[in-house]
């Protein structure tokens, strides 16, 4: 009997990986802080194991893991979140002693997170970018220290560049610096040939430059704004990114895939997001599974480039301007729409399963298109609220019986996790690391 271990029994992807490999008749242990969360309450879930927060007692969360995959010895080990993949990518040689593991390194996670480092990468390597302004604006200190040092730029080992300041960066989170707003006119005033070609009219987007999802993403329309708004994200995301604003109207899509040790890509998928939450941009809430032979290759590409191991999730936004894919950002972990692959064919749990049995297989680069996803409790629904076109939607928000479409949640064969996604709801009135979750982003 094969066996594994999932984290993270909150989030929509871990119940996808549950259902996935439950219902192949693998005994699915999964690991979760609290009782109260979604994949708990699968009947495909053979064991519970509930372990200390990854945030607050990282330490005693490793030892935790450790001593279950002892006492209980997996076959593969399925870390979901990012702050249990970054914990686990730390001890990623003593984990693989005793199971199989199968995700990049530590400093090769990190270094995507950051989406200065990234958008460096990817233009250096020839994957089309949004115009980026990248330099930090000039800081001045806030406090009465006068021992503050001045921009120092470190040397990234991935690709042999120079990036944004750490020493700073790090200040700026113990507010020790902020950003003179005149500087900021400054560099915009220096940087315009950034925005050149009268792009600048669609506007811009201010990005932190570690965050997940939309947190902190704010839209800027005219550049008079740009000085304040950027203060604003700077406060809570140290250094943020000013990039052009990509316009919709060619769509977003997530190109998945998985390497082997070797960087040799194992399995690949394009879907693309028909809606979102929030409306404007945010994880998706309806995706269909389709073929974009240039986001393919692009996201290839990209990710041999940089030697990945595991999986991963590029996502890219079509410019109506020009009909190019440009990079918005890598997700060095599973994704919310992980259900999607799954019932197109694309089965990458599964996969990392067979890879950790030493199982060979073709790679899965091929499944049919058209099929759907949705997450309608409660990222549809909250979309429907907000959307003011919400009754001309297309595909409509009423369309519920569809043979091509499934839930990421709802389902008649294993119904009960609906009831640990509403427990879960709770736990944000009394439980303080879960408010601190949300305002994390």
């Amino acid at each position: 009997m094969n066996r594994v271990l999932v984290t993270d029994g909150h989030f929509r992807k871990t119940l996808a990986v549950v259902r996935s490999l439950g219902r192949k008749g693998v005994e699915v242990a999964v690991g979760e802080r609290t009782y109260l969360n979604t994949s708990f309450f699968s009947k495909y879930c053979s064991r519970r194991l509930i372990y200390p927060s990854p945030r607050r007692y990282p330490d005693r969360f490793i030892e935790c893991l450790l001593a279950e995959i002892k006492k209980n010895p997996i076959d593969c080990l399925f870390p979901m979140e990012e702050e249990t993949l970054l914990l686990i990518a730390k001890y990623r040689s003593e984990i693989s002693k005793h199971t199989y593991l199968l995700i990049p390194d530590l400093e090769k996670i990190e270094f995507v997170r950051d989406k200065g480092n990234l958008i460096r990468f990817a233009e250096a390597h020839g994957i089309p970018v949004p115009k980026t302004l990248y330099s930090p604006p000039t800081l001045t200190s806030v406090s009465s220290r006068t021992d503050l040092p001045h921009e120092r730029l470190c040397h990234n080992s991935v690709h042999g560049s120079r990036t944004s300041p750490r020493t700073e960066y790090g200040m700026l989170k113990n507010n020790h610096l902020a950003v003179r707003p005149e500087h900021v006119e400054g560099r915009m005033a220096n940087d315009d040939t950034v925005f050149e070609g009268g792009r600048e009219k669609e506007g811009y987007v201010i990005k932190p430059r570690i965050s997940s999802g939309s947190f902190g993403i704010v839209y800027v329309k005219k550049k008079e704004d740009l000085v304040s708004s950027y203060q604003s994200v700077h406060q809570r995301y140290p250094f943020p990114l000013i990039q052009e604003y990509i316009p919709d109207g060619e769509g977003t899509f997530g190109f998945s895939a998985l390497f082997d040790e070797s960087s040799s890509v194992k399995a690949a998928f394009v879907h693309k997001k028909l809606r979102m939450y929030p409306v404007q941009g945010g994880p998706s809430t309806l995706r269909e599974g389709v073929e974009h032979p240039q986001i393919m290759e692009l996201g290839l590409s990209l990710l041999k480039a940089l030697n990945w191991a595991g999986i991963a999730m590029v996502e890219f936004k079509v410019d109506p301007r020009d009909g190019i894919p440009k990079l918005m950002e890598i997700n060095p972990r599973f994704w919310g729409s992980l259900q999607l692959a799954i019932f197109s064919g694309v089965d990458f749990p599964y996969l990392i399963l067979k890879m950790a049995k030493g199982e060979k297989f073709e790679p899965v680069l091929q499944y049919p298109i058209g099929k759907r996803s949705r997450w309608f409790l409660f990222g549809d629904i909250l979309h429907f609220v907000d959307n003011p076109r919400r009754f001309r939607l297309h595909p409509s928000f009423f369309r519920f019986f569809d043979r091509e479409t499934c839930d990421d949640m709802i389902s008649k064969d294993d119904p009960l996790p609906v009831l640990g996604a509403m427990a879960t709801f709770f736990t944000f009135l009394y439980d303080p690391e879960m408010k601190r979750f949300l305002e994390r982003r």
